[in-house]
């Protein structure tokens, strides 16, 4: 049997989560009402079930971010919740609080969070041991790592492969709440690491001064797609319910590409879902919102992960200035258009923008009196041009092959697709010989032929030899109509029989006795779920307590010494202390140089 590999998308939106499938997504992921990592990107039942209808003809699942912590007051609100979600179609619940694991729950796939934690060999072991269906690895670990996972468990494995990445591991973010009472494990996260901050030393001197040393650039997995296959990864993760439409649409489609070529050249994958995109642009990942790209920590780690100079998107490299004066520049690129948004970095290494006003004679011109230097490296971060081909409605269609049959009484009209999902419809008709039959026979294929705004694509149409009874065109299109109608239907069918079954948790015991505030214990459930794992001694977690003092309130494994290339491991550096600090306060680093992690501490 082949393992089917899934490209799951982001939907901040029933109609993002639509372009998404329209664009190949064999799986996509959308914010519950509550309790969603992205409380921003929120959505309705309603609007779920209008995703799932969608959806499920494909045979693509719809999963519902049910992923952060909860108190003991909304216990009964994230079950009724789950039960709803449930009822909209909902193939999988991703979730982070493992009080959700204690309750009644509907069958419906249970899917580990990165939130929870998924890092360390024992945690994800344990994970397994429960008995949920998928676990979502950290984004910190290496194919290697991964490999060795991938031997000793047996959930699938989910894995990002492209979108923003989170400075500290997943879950273990207290930062946000501790300053302004947005908590990233309540969905409300202030993005702490997208500020600037100056780099001081243990005396105070400036190292660096108002830069992004916590903003990463964005993953980027694309060139490893098949390692990561190999390695056992079957579910490959773009981040982003909180991007637009065209973002969705460009970086769906390029791993749609890149995964359709690994499967072709297979014997042992195939796709998880049906239907082929008619894609009318080239996606290409540059173009949409990026602040440069890293493989993180991959292949060991990459160099070069932050994006020192801005947080915002710099988009893709186009060219150089070769001549500039007073609200215009030529550069050795003339691939600009009227429209277009140009950036680059001046000599303090601040990012500056403009659109491009007017082109003529190679001149590129914009408002303002400001010289751009020549030699500066132009970035476009906004391509007016790739963006409305983003902008014409892509469709997805399910080869079809029609069989036809008559006999004195009746058409007998099979439709079948390619994955095997088949409808037979029979009708009942008052039998006409057609004056000319050959004719007739080209119409009835012509008309069968025509699937029009239907998800199908017609490929065959086939008339068994015999008896054939003239038909109007208008029978002959309701005929078509209502098979097609049935064929959808059963298509719905085969995929909601694919569900799970009701889950109960294999209680097991967990590799520690005694648990912190990092295991987010806030609620009475989680607390009995570990307790029944055979922990006898539980904190509870920072946004139950409140307790920010002398903790870490975000670990990483990516370190600003290492970055700027004085690290404490491998340089002469014996400075004991760092700080980084902004409006919002001072903040101590601490380095485990064992571990090759950083740890951020309230000053």
């Amino acid at each position: 049997m082949k393992k089917k590999i899934e490209l799951l998308a982001p939907a901040g939106n029933a109609e993002i989560g639509m372009a998404a499938i329209d664009c190949g997504a064999d799986a996509v992921y959308i914010g519950a009402p509550k309790f969603g990592a992205r409380k921003a990107a929120g959505n309705s039942i309603e609007d779920i079930k209008l995703l799932t209808d969608y959806a499920h003809p494909f045979g693509v699942n719809v999963y519902a971010a049910v992923n952060t912590l909860f108190y003991d007051h909304e216990i009964e609100e994230v079950r009724s919740l789950i039960f709803d979600l449930y009822e909209a179609g909902i193939d999988g619940i991703i979730f982070q609080d493992f009080g959700l694991l204690e309750m009644d729950l509907p069958p419906v796939k249970l899917i580990a969070s990165t939130q929870t934690d998924n890092y360390h060999p024992e945690r994800i072991r344990f994970i397994d041991s429960i008995g949920v269906d998928r676990i979502i690895l950290a984004r910190e670990l290496s194919l290697q790592q991964i490999k060795e996972i991938s031997l000793s468990t047996r959930a699938e494995l989910e894995f990002f492969v492209h979108g923003a990445l989170c400075v500290s591991f997943s879950g273990k973010c207290y930062i946000s709440k501790a300053l302004f009472n947005r908590s990233g494990n309540r969905g409300e996260c202030a993005q702490f690491c997208r500020m600037a901050f100056d780099l001081l030393d243990e005396n105070e001197n400036p190292i660096i001064k108002n830069r992004y040393p916590l903003s990463l650039k964005d993953l980027n997995l694309s060139d490893y797609l098949k390692d990561l296959i190999d390695a056992g990864i079957s579910s490959f993760k773009i981040e982003g319910r909180l991007k637009d439409v065209n973002y969705v649409k460009n970086i769906t489609a390029f791993y749609r590409n890149r995964l359709d070529e690994i499967i072709d050249n297979s014997d042992e994958i195939e796709r998880a879902s049906s239907g082929k995109s008619l894609i009318d642009f080239i996606p290409a990942p540059e173009k949409s919102f990026n602040r440069g790209f890293t493989s993180f920590f991959l292949n060991g780690k990459a160099d070069r992960l932050a994006s020192f100079n801005t947080p915002k998107s710099t988009g893709e490299l186009i060219g150089k200035v070769i001549e500039s004066g007073k609200g215009f520049i030529r550069l050795n690129n003339n691939d600009v258009h009227t429209g277009d948004g140009l950036c680059y970095f001046d000599n303090e290494g601040n990012l500056n923008g403009f659109y491009v006003n007017k082109i003529a004679n190679d001149s590129i011109f914009y408002d303002g009196n400001f010289v751009v230097p020549k030699n500066t490296g132009i970035y476009r971060n906004y391509d007016r041009l790739f963006e409305k081909q983003l902008e014409i409605e892509t469709d997805r269609k399910i080869d079809v092959s029609f069989y036809i049959s008559f006999d004195a009484r009746s058409i007998t009209i099979k439709a079948e697709c390619g994955d095997g999902i088949a409808a037979v419809k029979k009708f009942e008709i008052e039998f006409t010989q057609p004056v000319k039959e050959t004719e007739f026979i080209g119409l009835l294929k012509k008309q069968f032929s025509k699937t029009g705004n239907t998800i199908y694509n017609a490929t065959q149409v086939n008339i068994a030899e015999g008896k054939i009874s003239f038909l109007a065109i208008s029978q002959i299109n309701r005929f078509r109509r209502e098979t097609l109608k049935e064929l959808t239907k059963l298509r719905i069918e085969h995929h909601r029989k694919k569900r799970s079954s009701f889950f109960k948790p294999r209680y097991t015991n967990y590799y520690k006795k005694e648990i912190d505030y990092r295991e987010n214990v806030v609620n009475r459930l989680t607390e009995n779920f570990y307790i029944k794992c055979g922990v006898e001694k539980i904190e509870r977690g920072l946004d139950y307590s409140e307790e920010f003092q002398n903790k870490p309130l975000m670990t990483s494994r990516y370190c600003i010494l290492e970055e700027i290339g004085i690290c404490k491991k491998t340089t002469n550096n014996n400075s004991k202390i760092y700080y980084l600090k902004n409006r919002n306060g001072k903040f101590e680093l601490k380095f485990d140089c064992k571990n090759c992690l950083m740890e951020v501490y309230i000053k």
